[in-house]
């Protein structure tokens, strides 16, 4: 097993070394370039996202598509991920977990225009979409979309499942002495009861969900804030420092290489937002919408709030904390994220508690969609019931299993699925560029799209 992990973590290194580090925030900073940055459309993609577009056809509303996607994103990448990236490349990593956010919100924007661009109406009317269509439809490339959805289906149940599932039964046991066992029957009865609907029952657990945990955990952050205000500056200025300096360290914390930080920022913003990864747009390709631009503004909000708000604030917060109690032990991602809630006096613990369980679970429902639409394009329909009661019995494994590798097979799996989704918007890119003149930035925002109504 020792040399399994050894194994597992030098693939991930291998994976997440210069070259996809240059291609992910190469492709970040392209698109947002050539889209001549659609970032200065946030807040007007943020109120598109809660206004319904009722003469666009789909299944879900694009509120329900950026729900969903957000509950898929919003997981224990947001907390236990950005910790582990501090503890691994120090506070520099915060830095780079958020540029990858800033710069992600072009490529979040790019992967749900060529959702719309490409999706297709299956008989019964449903919409399908994502990077699989749009490397086969856009670039004819059939054999690369296989390889997509392929890698897509392994990781879902890494990132999407296992993983979630494994912090909630951890947290509870270490919390509350509850069994992993029933933890994990809890979880799986609760998991069987949405996703068995679809996606219609998927988006609307999620639209009632992800603005509750969202708010708790939010207001959880700024309290610890509060409590370290005297810190903050400092916590600003070392996050800053350690991005561009070997160097720099202090506050509690041992100085770390730029690659380190780098790395492992960036590893996590991606975890944490999956701008690249290819997943948010399966479901995007599900909303309504009059053309392909309302919903890519509408999906790139999901990484504007995903890293460049939650994440930063848990940064702020666990860098904050180390400095204020050296004493913290910030070698362990877990034990980090614990420490920073004890100090919230009496509730703490509760808050931390209710942000992962909520957290961990959306995330287990939207990327059980993920993983279903990426299975039935392999095999066709017929396969969603078999796909979905094996979700439902993985939840029950991720909870009472040790899955320490998990993590690093999670990581390797995203940069598998990254590869061919960036490839598919770089070799489109002049359709996005097309699109994004035709409906952005000539005013026609409101215009209608024969394909997509």
């Amino acid at each position: 097993m020792e040399n399994f992990s050894a194994i597992v973590e030098q693939v991930s290194a291998i994976l997440w070394g210069w070259p996809m580090i240059i291609l992910l925030l190469g492709t970040h900073l392209y698109l947002t370039v050539i889209l001549k940055f659609p970032q200065r459309k946030i807040f007007k993609a943020i109120r598109l996202s809660v206004v319904k577009d009722k003469s666009g056809s789909g299944d879900v509303s694009q509120f329900g598509a950026l729900a969903t996607s957000l509950a898929a994103t919003i997981g224990t990448g947001n907390i236990v991920g950005v910790a582990t990236a501090v503890a691994l490349g120090g506070p520099g990593a915060v830095f780079w977990c958020w540029i990858t956010g800033v710069f992600g919100i072009a490529t979040k924007y790019s992967e749900g225009l060529l959702a719309i661009k490409y999706r297709v109406k299956t008989a019964d009317g449903t919409m399908l979409g994502g990077p699989m269509y749009a490397l086969e439809k856009g670039l004819k490339m059939k054999w690369m979309a296989i390889l997509f959805c392929i890698f897509t289906a392994v990781a879902a149940f890494g990132i999407g499942n296992t993983v979630q599932a494994n912090s909630i039964a951890l947290l509870i046991n270490e919390t509350y002495s509850i069994s992993p066992y029933i933890t994990g029957l809890v979880l799986s009865f609760a998991t069987a009861l949405v996703i068995l609907f679809g996606v219609k029952g998927i988006a609307r657990v999620c639209g009632t969900l992800v603005p509750f945990m969202a708010f708790f955990y939010i207001i959880g952050c700024l309290i610890i804030l509060y409590v370290n205000k005297a810190y903050v500056l400092q916590a600003l200025d070392l996050i800053v420092d350690s991005a561009f300096s070997a160097k720099a360290a202090g506050g509690g914390f041992v100085g770390t290489t730029i690659m380190m930080a780098a790395r492992f920022g960036i590893a996590r913003g991606l975890f944490s937002n999956e701008s690249g990864l290819g997943s948010a747009p399966i479901v995007a390709a599900a909303a309504q919408t009059r053309n392909p631009v309302r919903q890519a503004l509408v999906s790139s909000t999901g990484t504007f709030w995903d890293t460049v708000i939650v994440c930063a604030l848990t940064g702020l917060v666990l860098v904050s904390s180390v400095i204020a109690h050296p004493d913290i032990d910030h070698t362990q991602g877990a034990a980090l994220t614990k420490a920073a809630f004890s100090k919230i006096p009496y509730v703490g613990s509760i808050i931390l508690t209710v942000g992962i369980v909520t957290f961990a679970f959306s995330t287990i429902l939207g990327w059980s969609y993920y993983g279903e639409k990426a299975v039935e394009y392999l095999g066709g329909k017929k396969l969603i019931i078999y796909y979905r009661l094996f979700w439902i019995a993985a939840v029950f494994v991720g909870s009472v299993l040790n899955l320490a590798l998990v993590w690093g097979i999670a990581d390797s799996m995203n940069a598998l699925m990254a590869i061919p989704n960036l490839i598919a918007l770089l070799l489109l890119s002049r359709v996005l560029v097309k699109e994004t003149n035709k409906y952005l930035w000539s005013g026609n925002i409101d215009d209608e799209d024969p394909e997509c109504v």
